[in-house]
């Protein structure tokens, strides 16, 4: 019957099929070598079906063996994760971690500090969202994440705690196609010639923003929800925008993209934002969310 299996069962067949032998899985096991033999019998009766070939000197998985061992190994994973999943209720680790990141965060740094973390709560899910401007504040105060990470100093709010992280630089570019391109090794480009050029620029989500726009130039604007849209639009030559230096810094080196010469967004057309890690006043961090601050710590300070 197979409602008669044991996890025992189980594991004793993996142990053996990755020894490679009765003996060597019973020292493994730290049980007399009959007793492993058993067990083993006694799943293959239960299965109907010869797990090992005991013909030679040493015992060889069978097709039908070779077959079951990928999922015997998957349920001992699955009841090692339960496992690892009730401790982490018992220690008051969070079911569910909720991160939303400005986008003008290094992505990789963010899986950097999530793989970390996995390796450390692996019973945790994560639910990440990446948001421009108010965005990130916006989810903290609706209670939509724990943890935020903003950019700037434009928003703020009492209720909030603000750390801060690292810091963020914006680059003024514009596809090597554009008309502005031609200008990148020439006279710098004032605030009045930009004007005449479309500028892609973020449009806030959320009502924090009130009405304010942020290194906005030009009156001929394309609004876009994310930095990929912009990205790709520049890239496309349709305008001329501000990205992060870490998301451009490839399309520079390789041409698509050069600096937009203009001392209007700041020096060597670059301009540096504050990061900050926040959260709520009124809601302390468990566990993973504590240990998800501390990876974030370090690695931007490197």
């Amino acid at each position: 019957m197979l409602d008669a299996l044991t996890l025992d069962q189980i594991r004793t067949f993996v142990t053996v099929a990755e020894q490679g032998s009765f003996r060597a899985g019973a020292a493994r096991l730290r049980r007399v070598q009959s007793g492993v033999s058993a067990s083993i019998a006694n799943l293959e009766a239960q299965l109907g079906i010869a797990l090992f070939d005991r013909s030679g000197h040493r015992p060889v998985l069978t097709p039908q063996g070779h077959a079951l061992l990928v999922n015997a190994r998957d349920i001992l994973l699955r009841v090692d994760a339960m496992r690892a999943r009730a401790r982490g209720f018992g220690e008051g680790v969070e079911l569910e971690l909720a991160l939303v990141a400005d986008t003008l965060f290094p992505l990789h740094q963010i899986g950097a500090a999530l793989a970390e973390l996995q390796a450390a709560y692996p019973s945790v899910a994560i639910r990440l969202d990446i948001a421009p401007l108010g965005g990130p504040l916006q989810a903290l105060l609706e209670r939509r994440c724990t943890l935020a990470i903003m950019a700037g100093e434009n928003f703020r709010d009492p209720r909030i705690v603000f750390e801060a992280l690292s810091v963020v630089s914006q680059v003024a570019v514009v596809a090597a196609g554009h008309p502005l391109a031609a200008r990148a090794h020439g006279e710098r480009i004032g605030a009045a010639e930009l004007a005449d050029h479309v500028q892609i620029v973020l449009a806030d989500p959320t009502p924090h923003s009130g009405g304010r726009d942020f290194g906005v130039i030009s009156p001929r604007t394309y609004r876009v929800g994310n930095q990929d849209a912009k990205h790709a639009l520049i890239l496309a030559g349709v305008g001329w925008g501000r990205l992060p230096a870490w998301q451009v810094q490839r399309d520079l080196d390789e041409a698509r993209l050069v600096r937009v010469r203009t001392p209007a967004l700041g020096r060597n057309s670059a301009a540096a934002s504050e990061v900050y890690l926040a959260h709520r006043l009124d809601a302390p961090l468990g566990p993973a969310a504590r240990g998800l601050a501390e990876i974030l710590r370090r690695l931007c300070a490197r």
